[in-house]
């Protein structure tokens, strides 16, 4: 049987990824803090793996003590880190220190696995050309424009600076979305109360990814005799803002009142917002940071390499993702 860490594990996507494991009957560690919330992670099949990914010396003891118990990981991916913090610096922290962290005490501990899927964004190279609408290619020359896309952006260099062939794989996952996700709920939740809201104008083009597909892309990865390279990942297809909030309305049953609200205005309320939330001690979606990708009008990119390499093919398109999703939301009286 398989051994697979999946840090991040107590997360949106890190709880799928779990459920992907098991049924592909791996032996499962769920990489997580103690203090982590363990809602998606009652099968008893999971076992647990503690360890504060700030300390490399404590983390490369850990890694020691169990590989002594349980052998080496066969495959690790490493879906821990932040999207939204009070602390700008925790972005570099958590993204990209922590990371290196972790790579640095499988190499310190003689851990290295079979192979290593790192999970960054599409943030990492940033929106692109707004006028030609060109989608952005993996050999462009990234530009990220928020602190969190510059951290992952830094760990990916990291990962490819290393030597000895490590055998990373590098995704970058669209508008991932699905069930137990809390940002794109959002416009689920604001549709259901009758607006559709947009910034400074209603065109944006933008990519998906439903969960379920993006699990099963990585897994499919993994057990493949493919590394060393970087992806972004869709559905496929090529969306606009106003598709998927209709999308919505439609699955909803709901007439929406349509508001547009200019930049400066929105600008100036995300920071009041993020003040605020921060003051209690909860960061917000709706942030100064968040802000700088809502107002970027191309999100397009380029995955083709995935079903060149990977076979893929979704087995959702948007409409389903979002059938589904509204669906689970309902069920757990969100909507």
């Amino acid at each position: 049987m398989k051994k697979i860490l999946i840090t991040g594990a107590s997360g949106f996507i890190g709880s799928f990824l779990v459920e992907e494991a098991l049924k592909r009957d791996y032996k499962v560690f769920a990489g997580v803090r103690s203090s982590s919330k363990r809602t998606y992670l009652s099968d008893n099949r999971i076992v647990f793996f503690e360890s504060e990914l700030s300390d490399r010396n404590v983390l490369t003891e850990n890694l020691k003590k169990h590989k002594k118990i349980y052998g080496r990981f066969d495959y690790i991916i490493h879906n821990a880190g932040i999207t939204k913090s009070c602390r700008k610096e925790d972005f570099e922290i958590v993204n990209f220190k922590y990371t290196k962290n972790v790579i640095n005490a499988l190499i310190a501990s003689d851990s290295i696995p079979d192979k290593f899927i790192y999970m960054s964004s599409l943030a990492a190279y940033g929106p692109g050309d707004a006028h030609s609408l060109q989608p952005i290619k993996d050999s462009d020359i990234p530009h990220p424009i928020t602190l969190y896309g510059k951290s992952k952006l830094k760990a990916e260099q990291f990962i490819k600076s290393l030597e000895g062939g490590f055998p990373y794989l590098i995704f970058r996952p669209t508008g991932a979305y699905g069930s137990r996700e809390k940002d794109y709920y959002l416009a689920f939740k604001n549709i259901k109360q009758g607006f559709e809201s947009y910034i400074g104008s209603m065109e944006q083009h933008i990519t998906f990814i439903y969960v379920k597909d993006l699990v099963r892309l990585l897994f499919d990865a993994l057990e493949s005799g493919i590394s060393r390279k970087s992806y972004f990942v869709t559905d496929l297809n090529q969306y606009t803002s106003i598709e998927f909030n209709r999308l919505i309305k439609q699955h909803l049953g709901k007439k929406t009142i349509t508001l547009v609200f200019p930049r400066p205005l929105v600008k100036i309320l995300f920071f009041i917002n993020e003040k605020i939330s921060c003051f209690m001690g909860r960061p917000s979606t709706l942030n100064s940071e968040k802000y700088k990708e809502l107002i970027c009008k191309n999100w397009l990119c380029d995955s083709s390499e995935i079903t060149k390499d990977f076979d893929f093919i979704p087995e959702y398109n948007l409409k389903m993702g979002v059938e589904e999703t509204a669906a689970a939301y309902k069920r757990e009286k969100l909507l």
